[in-house]
């Protein structure tokens, strides 16, 4: 289960990338003192809850002011018994262009310990991080916490049902890449209320966590926010449901359906 909340999380929250720059809005969407909180649930259990917070940062590289991007997940109820997780995360990232400078992360799942960084160097295509140097394919890659920042901000007002957005992004000591395609307009009922969304479908890869047929559902307002308000996809035993518990400091109001 080593780094799993982050994976199934940020994969539940992200759109993914190809060998070209993709296109966003210039103005993002998120601001500081933004703050979303997120439940995943196995089942009818709630397995664990993650923080994401919008802060300000007093840290420049390359001389441009950046925003700070904080994600806490633990587990909860029975699963924080028998394995406690408390993982956080940092990721620096250009006030401009939403590209990142730098990613920490401190791992605590169990008895496992991990500590690493990356300092990404996108005009030379390269990422240097704990276990070495890495090249990328373009300009444009993200560590997993910036991608769904990035995401939210991509210009999706020209996709079709079917069309195919993809991203870069560095994990695990590699550049991965992973197409998601967009499935059309919704409205769920949240926590929050029913919302106009955005549905789209990533490919996710079999293994340790998802079966080889598995499909992954992610709904996002479809407002000027783009925030994942729900996600659903079915592991190798069981699914995980990701809900959202609340939303503070948003930029825009909701897609709210009164």
């Amino acid at each position: 289960m080593k780094r799993s909340f982050l994976i199934i999380t940020i994969v539940l929250l992200s759109f993914r990338g190809w060998t070209q720059e993709l296109p966003f809005v210039k103005d993002p969407v998120f601001r500081v003192g933004e703050v979303l909180q997120y439940k995943l649930r196995y089942g009818i259990i709630t397995a664990a809850e993650g923080t994401l917070k919008v802060l300000s940062s007093d840290l420049k590289f390359d001389g441009q002011p950046t925003y700070r991007l904080s994600v806490d997940g633990n587990t909860s109820g029975t699963f924080d018994v028998f394995y406690k997780i408390r993982d956080h995360y940092d990721s620096y990232i250009d006030q401009k262009d939403l590209k990142p400078y730098f990613y920490q992360e401190n791992i605590r799942e169990g008895s496992y310990r991990r500590q690493d960084k990356a300092r990404f160097y996108q005009d030379d295509q390269k990422v240097v991080a704990t276990k070495g140097t890495y090249k990328t394919p373009n300009k444009q890659t993200f560590d997993l916490v910036s991608t769904y920042y990035f995401a939210r901000s991509l210009d999706v007002s020209k996709l079709k049902t079917g069309d195919m957005v993809n991203l870069n992004y560095f994990l695990s000591d590699e550049v991965n890449q992973l197409k998601i395609e967009f499935m059309g307009r919704e409205t769920i009922k949240t926590k929050l209320g029913k919302i106009k969304c955005l549905k789209f479908s990533p490919s996710i890869k079999p293994g340790r966590i998802f079966r080889k047929d598995s499909r992954l559902y992610l709904w996002v307002t479809d407002d000027g926010n783009r925030v994942p308000v729900k996600a659903q996809v079915e592991i190798l035993v069981g699914a995980v449901t990701m809900e959202i518990k609340s939303a503070d400091g948003l930029k825009y109001p909701l897609a709210i359906v009164k």
